[in-house]
């Protein structure tokens, strides 16, 4: 067996300089991107199961799953780039986050490298549109329930407010008083708006940036329309439950439930493709 000078006399790479040639960029972020949406959306399965509501019960909208494919399939679009130094500091500091017990650190992780990439290893679009629908995930799946957590009665004072609005019964804080008489409602932090309303906001930025949309002053506009359609149907929902006691066992169910959420994720993609029209139906 025979070997040329240069093969002879060439130094020998270490292995972090092995991996920087020998993964492209980009692969790179989505790698870490996977771990970090698998590890915090399973942080949502165990705490189903934990809680026994079982597998059905998982907590896990079609909008963020929808999030997680595109932010990363938009991530591997882009063309060879070497792996920097910075780049293996960053990932190995999310790595650290993401195998913590602690599955909402995940989350954590995915911002942080959301901004790394969005401020300082800009590149293609392609890079960037990945990076903006990721770094939207992490605010249904850790940041609004961090705020709702500091502002729950403020906020489920708003949807008492709005829904008491409607029927014309007195409130008092979160409850207000059932139309046809005696008794009281009580608005809870899983019949808030805020928590869809971050999902429509999510729904905006995944379909917007996943048909490579052209932002303008009217996308304002229709990510407003989007979140104020939730909690228009959320409010309505719970003051349609307000009107009497029988209105209450009809509609607070399963079915009711399911009624609910299929509205809200049809107004959400409706007003988000809306927004995305012209680069969706360009080709059509």
């Amino acid at each position: 067996m025979t070997a040329t000078i240069n093969e002879l006399t060439a130094p020998r790479r270490g292995p972090v300089a092995a991996l920087r040639h020998s993964i492209p960029r980009d692969e790179f972020f989505a790698g870490l991107y996977i771990l970090g949406c698998a590890n915090g959306l399973m942080g949502r399965v165990l705490l189903s199961l934990n809680s026994g509501t079982g597998i059905l019960g998982v907590d896990i909208s079609v909008i963020v799953l929808f999030a997680c494919f595109a932010g990363i399939s938009i991530m591997l679009q882009e063309d060879w780039d070497e792996i920097r130094s910075a780049d293996l500091a960053v990932g190995g500091f999310f790595l650290i986050l993401v195998i913590l017990p602690i599955f909402a650190l995940s989350w954590v992780a995915i911002t942080g490298l959301s901004l790394y990439i969005l401020f300082f290893a800009k590149g293609g679009s392609a890079r960037r549109r990945g990076a903006l629908i990721l770094f939207a995930l992490t605010v249904p799946m850790l940041w609004s329930g961090l705020l709702f957590r500091f502002f729950t009665v403020p906020i489920l004072e708003i949807d008492a407010s709005l829904a008491a609005w409607l029927l014309g019964p007195e409130r008092v804080g979160t409850t207000f008083r059932f139309a046809d008489g005696p008794g009281y409602l009580a608005v809870l932090p899983y019949c808030s708006s805020f928590a869809n309303m971050s999902l429509a906001f999510l729904c905006f930025v995944s379909i917007t940036q996943w048909a490579k949309h052209q932002w303008s002053s009217m996308d304002i506009l229709w990510s407003l329309l989007a979140c104020i359609s939730v909690i228009a149907v959320n409010v309505t929902r719970i003051a349609l439950i307000g009107l009497s006691r029988w209105h209450h066992d009809l509609i607070h169910n399963e079915w009711g439930n399911m009624v609910v959420n299929f509205t809200i994720l049809g107004l959400a993609v409706g007003f988000s493709v809306l927004g995305a029209r012209r680069e969706l139906f360009s080709h059509a």
